[in-house]
């Protein structure tokens, strides 16, 4: 009995075994090609720029010190506010100063009285010198004491002057007109005058305003060659404001770069040390929002306005120190496209610069991955999912106002 049941499994065994061999195996399904969201680069119109970091300055700075020595009797501006040119600021006390023009005056009355009896003497002295009364010497005498007094009546005029503009010193105005800073000294203080003296107070300018940075020796040596290949006027010393190079500058807290100047002075020479020159642009600023001494981020424009190709920052990839982008051919099959990077935008997209040599370069009609690059390999096919009609006339319509 248990050698049939062995024979019988046996034979069971055989069966399967034919039929296992006779069956075709199931084929594999290909997965289909993942799918990737593609765009063409965008193409805008820019002007290449330099950005430094510089600092605001007023076109004019007084420090303000009193011309006579007195006590201030009256402070007549508020601390920080705006004052015009010739505003009464601070007032010394003016009665020492009105005495002192007076006693002039009345010193001049003395004068010109002796000046009188002078002359009178001289004509006196003159007619009996004629009839033996007078000797010559005596006329000498009498003309020279007149011309003394005359002498001294001219050099009393000029004391007087002296005296009065004392009087006028002791009411300090302001010399420009701008923002004023606090009053150094309150009043009761006495003052002194020169200029080893404690400032009183000082006044800057508000409109223009002045933006100073530093430019490198290279920098400053290609803006020259682009220029010159241009046919635009150089930056050399007495034609830069001439130039009229109008540059971009933002507060730290702004966005972007609102504002406009103009610049108008590079220095001289290039520090030895730094390797650097020292640069100014000039701005108008009506409503003195801008404060000397702010930190300031400066763009200057390097190149006329050109097209560019954009593509977004998050679509290149790396590899050691090659950029590139992975683009589809017509056939819907990955390719490799070698790319020279430029600069990042504030929107996140990135210039593509042209290409170096051995690469192939960028062009408005090709089809680069943006979404999806994970799943993307090289010679392999992707199914592409291209923007819509309506998002690509959008993405037109943002470059054109941008």
């Amino acid at each position: 009995m248990k050698v049939q049941t062995q024979k019988f499994l046996i034979c069971i065994a055989g069966i399967l075994t034919c039929v296992a061999g006779c069956t075709k195996p199931v084929e594999r399904a290909e997965p289909p090609p993942p799918k990737v969201s593609v765009a063409h680069p965008q193409v805008r119109e820019m002007i290449d720029y330099d950005q430094y970091n510089g600092w605001l300055d007023a076109t004019q700075t007084v420090e303000l010190r009193a011309r006579v020595r007195g006590h201030i009797e009256k402070i007549h501006f508020t601390d920080g506010q705006i004052v015009k040119k010739g505003d009464l600021l601070i007032e010394l006390d003016p009665r020492p100063f009105e005495s002192d023009l007076q006693l002039q005056r009345d010193q001049k009355a003395i004068y010109e009285a002796q000046f009188v009896a002078a002359q009178k003497e001289e004509a006196r002295l003159r007619e009996l010198l004629g009839r033996g009364g007078a000797s010559q010497s005596q006329v000498d005498k009498a003309e020279a004491d007149a011309k003394s007094f005359e002498a001294q009546i001219k050099a009393n005029e000029q004391e007087i002057v002296r005296r009065a503009l004392d009087l006028e010193y002791s009411k300090i105005t302001a010399p420009i007109g701008g923002r004023i800073s606090r009053a150094m000294l309150t009043e009761g203080n006495l003052v002194n005058a020169g200029g080893s003296d404690p400032v009183l107070t000082t006044i800057v300018s508000i409109d223009p305003v002045y933006i100073y940075f530093t430019v490198d020796e290279r920098a400053l040596q290609r803006y020259r060659t682009q220029r010159e290949s241009s046919g635009q006027p150089t930056t050399r010393a007495g034609s830069l404001k001439d130039s009229q190079i109008v540059v971009k500058f933002a507060l730290e807290t702004e966005e972007g770069f609102p504002n406009d100047a103009v610049m108008d002075f590079a220095d001289n020479q290039v520090d030895r040390t730094t390797g650097t020159i020292l640069a100014r642009a000039v701005s108008h600023d009506p409503m003195g929002r801008l404060t000397s001494g702010s930190r300031v981020r400066i763009r200057v424009p390097t190149s006329a306005e050109h097209a560019v190709n954009l593509v977004p920052d998050t679509a290149i990839l790396s590899d050691q120190d090659k950029k590139y982008l992975l683009a589809i051919d017509e056939k819907n099959h990955v390719q490799r496209r070698d790319v020279n990077s430029g600069k990042l935008l504030d929107d996140g997209m990135r210039v593509i610069l042209p290409p170096m040599q051995g690469q192939v370069g960028l062009g408005p009609n090709d089809w680069i991955i943006v979404q999806g690059l994970q799943m993307a390999r090289i010679n392999y096919p992707v199914y592409p999912i291209k923007p819509t009609a309506a998002a690509t006339q959008s993405a037109q319509a943002t470059n054109v106002g941008q």
